[in-house]
Parts: structure tokens; C-alpha cells; sequence
């Protein structure tokens, strides 16, 4: 019997997860299965202790479910407390739940696998909700000279930065006070997810600066556009995506899969997709 694994949200029969650890599971000679849940928005306890009576082994965890996740893990991970979301779920020998957070341990070895280095630079972060708050501490493990969160709503981004103060020098504030030029400007609020822009001010960019989101597609986000325009060097969030699944694939296998290759699919994938899209 090959051991159960599935990603969990609502919406969720997008998910590139179920061919990424396919891929994972063949490279690695792994008997698995991995599938989808969608479970309902109401009640994702019930839906995750159906699986595990079911034999679950373990899940990746996908809006907007994360807090959820978090919730019920009976033991959690340094990284998922400091997250105060979890994206990985383990079940244990005793029946019990771990919870883990790969998401920023994926974006920094994305950025890393770019050559896209942090130290001593200054970090710009769009967004202050589940998603950034996940990836602040690997990203302050880089050592930039300063990172900055950006954010709507000021008073979130503010909060975020004093909970994440000891890291680093971090600070935080509306949209409209930025001011300066920034090495690395990363994106990681929903503004992708429906098309928009967030309200950026031109000059944001630093000579050779690089500008990431956390969103993919088959085209180019419209930040990802602008920041072009701009003159950043623009990456997309597939190969977040591939190596937080990676890192769960460890947590649940105790083998490291090669990210290579399957980010080479994916990405010929959306390639293919573009050009047959009308």
C-alpha cells in the first residue's frame, strides 16, 4: 500500500502540488499517492481527521487554510511558530500532528537558486498577511541591511515588524511612506491573485535591483511587468512553489528530491500554455 498524502484548500483542483510530488515520488522511488481535498472553509479539522482515519500520512496546506492548520497541530515546529501558520502536516507514529511552515526556506532557496543574494542589501516586502509573515524570518536569517514591509494598511505592517524585531533590522508602514531605492523588492500580497498593481511609486528600483512575486503564471504578473518596465530583473514564484514543496517532501520522506527538473517542466508547461492560450 502506497502512503497517502494530499494538499488541502478551497479552491484547490489548481494546484500544480499533486505534479510536483508525482514527479518527486518517481525521481526518488518513492511509493505515494497524492491527491487533493477541497475542503469546506467552515470545517478543515473535520476534513484533515477524515483523511488521517482514512490513512493519511501527511499534507500541504493552501489558502485558506493555513491558520486552520496551525490551530490543530498537537506539536509544531520553530519555523511554523515564528510563521503562526503551518503549509505542512505530519502525522506522527501515535496519531499525532506535526505542523511545519516550508515557505520560507522555498522563497529563499528560490532566490538563492537566482543568485539573488540578501546580505547587506536593502529588502523591500509588499504586503503584511499570512503569506509574508511565513517567509520574514528566513529572509532576516540572509542578513540584509535593512528590510522593509510595506503594506495598505500601515498598522499591519507595522505589528510585523516589532514581531519580528529580534531577527533584524526590519521596520514597517503604509505604502505611501516609502521612500528610497531598494535591492530586492519582493511581493507577497494578493494584489497579483486579482490583477492588480499595488499603489508603488516609480524610482523604487536600485541600479541591478530585483524584483520578486510570490505569484506565477503562464504570463508575467502585472507587478512583474511594471517592475520591468522599471528596470528590475523579474522572477516569478513557480520555483517558490517547487522547493517549498521539496522541503515538505523531505519532511515527510527523509529524502531530498532534485528541484531541477521539475522546475524545468513546470515551466514549459505555462510556456506551452501561453502559446496555445487564444
Amino acid at each position: 500500500m502506497a502512503d497517502r498524502y494530499a494538499v488541502f484548500g478551497n479552491p484547490v483542483a489548481h494546484s500544480k502540488s499533486p505534479l510536483i510530488h508525482a514527479a518527486f515520488a518517481e525521481q526518488t522511488g518513492q511509493m505515494l499517492e497524492y491527491g487533493t481535498v477541497e475542503a469546506p472553509t467552515s470545517d478543515f479539522a473535520s476534513a484533515w481527521q477524515r483523511f488521517v482515519q482514512e490513512g493519511g500520512r501527511g499534507a500541504n496546506v493552501t489558502v485558506p487554510f493555513k491558520g486552520e492548520a496551525f490551530a490543530l497541530s498537537d506539536t509544531l515546529s520553530h519555523r511554523a511558530r515564528r510563521a503562526q501558520a503551518v503549509n505542512t502536516l505530519i502525522v506522527g507514529g501515535n496519531g499525532r500532528t506535526y505542523g511545519d511552515n516550508t515557505d520560507g526556506v522555498g522563497l529563499a532557496r528560490d532566490l538563492a537558486h537566482h543568485g539573488v543574494t540578501l546580505k547587506g542589501k536593502r529588502v523591500l516586502v509588499v504586503g503584511a498577511g499570512g503569506a509574508v509573515r511565513g517567509v520574514l524570518a528566513p529572509l532576516l536569517e540572509e542578513k540584509p541591511s535593512e528590510l522593509v514591509i510595506a503594506n495598505r494598511t500601515a498598522e499591519k505592517a507595522v505589528a510585523l515588524a516589532d514581531a519580528f524585531s529580534a531577527a533584524g533590522r526590519v521596520s514597517g508602514g503604509g505604502l505611501e511612506t516609502l521612500a528610497g531605492r531598494f535591492d530586492v523588492v519582493i511581493n507577497g500580497s494578493s494584489a497579483s491573485l486579482a490583477g492588480d498593481l499595488p499603489p508603488l511609486p516609480d524610482g523604487l528600483f536600485a541600479p541591478g535591483a530585483t524584483a520578486y512575486d510570490m505569484m506565477y503564471g503562464a504570463a508575467p504578473t502585472v507587478f512583474l511587468r511594471w517592475a520591468q518596465m522599471q528596470g528590475a530583473a523579474p522572477i516569478d514564484g513557480l520555483g517558490m512553489l517547487v522547493e517549498q514543496a521539496a522541503e515538505s517532501f523531505f519532511l515527510w520522506r527523509s529524502v531530498r528530491p532534485d528541484t531541477a527538473p521539475v522546475r524545468a517542466t513546470l515551466r514549459q508547461a505555462l510556456e506551452n500554455a501561453l502559446e496555445n492560450s487564444p
